[in-house]
């Protein structure tokens, strides 16, 4: 079955030729032209991804992601015009996974929205997928992650990003090696992602480390740090 994308957009020119390009990949696409009727269609048709514009009328682009992110993990592509880089770490602050910057290329859009898509429904293969540390488990398989006791909801991306150092322990990752690694050769943005990202993360992490850590390697970049690993 073809994943469902929700494409939010107030400008109905690009959001047609969105839709023509993803149909065309075999996607079924739904529209929305402002936050509200955005939030209503997720809500009731649940798509596999959200291309979401930045400004929009009513409710805007960070305040639909926001919303979106209070329930679900679905992958967000985030559109804005402005292309500054507040916007774009606001963006990913909200749980974007991605964002593309106004004018662009549909066939980049379309790549994008292959790329996530690929990684988040990749399937899991069995134990591999699992990592667990006290008071922390992260699962691949359903795309969960436990802290003590509690299920945090966290975006596909970071989840992915805290898997992939998890899984090697106080090994040191550059940013540029994280890119690469984590969000593969077809990601187009640049390493202050992974900032942003190990950010968020800390936020959902405070408090539960019992003998690890995300650690800053200053000059260099991330390590997850098992302090009683033999």
């Amino acid at each position: 079955m073809q994943a469902k994308v929700l494409v939010v957009d107030d400008d109905v020119n690009i959001f047609e030729l969105v839709r023509l390009y993803l149909e065309k990949e075999g996607y079924t696409v739904q529209g929305a032209h402002d936050g509200e009727t955005a939030l209503s269609l997720f809500k009731t048709n649940r798509p596999d991804l959200v291309v979401l514009d930045l400004m929009l009328p009513n409710i805007d682009g960070m305040d639909v992601c926001r919303e979106i992110r209070k329930t679900s993990s679905v992958p967000i592509i985030m559109l804005t015009a402005k292309g500054e880089t507040l916007d774009k770490i606001l963006g990913l602050e909200m749980g974007a996974d991605d964002y593309l910057v106004k004018p662009f290329e549909p066939k980049e859009l379309v790549a994008r929205v292959k790329a996530v898509l690929r990684r988040t429904q990749a399937a899991p293969e069995a134990e591999e997928q699992v990592v667990s540390y006290p008071g922390l488990r992260i699962s691949l398989v359903n795309y969960e992650l436990t802290v003590g006791d509690q299920t945090i909801p966290v975006p596909p991306k970071e989840l992915e990003l805290l898997h992939h150092l998890a899984s090697h322990p106080n090994r040191v990752y550059t940013r540029e090696q994280l890119l690469e690694e984590v969000w593969g050769f077809d990601y187009f943005g640049d390493s202050r992602t992974v900032d942003v990202h190990v950010k968020r993360l800390r936020e959902k992490l405070e408090g539960a480390e019992d003998g690890w850590q995300l650690k800053t390697v200053w000059g260099v970049g991330y390590k997850f740090e098992v302090k009683t690993l033999a």
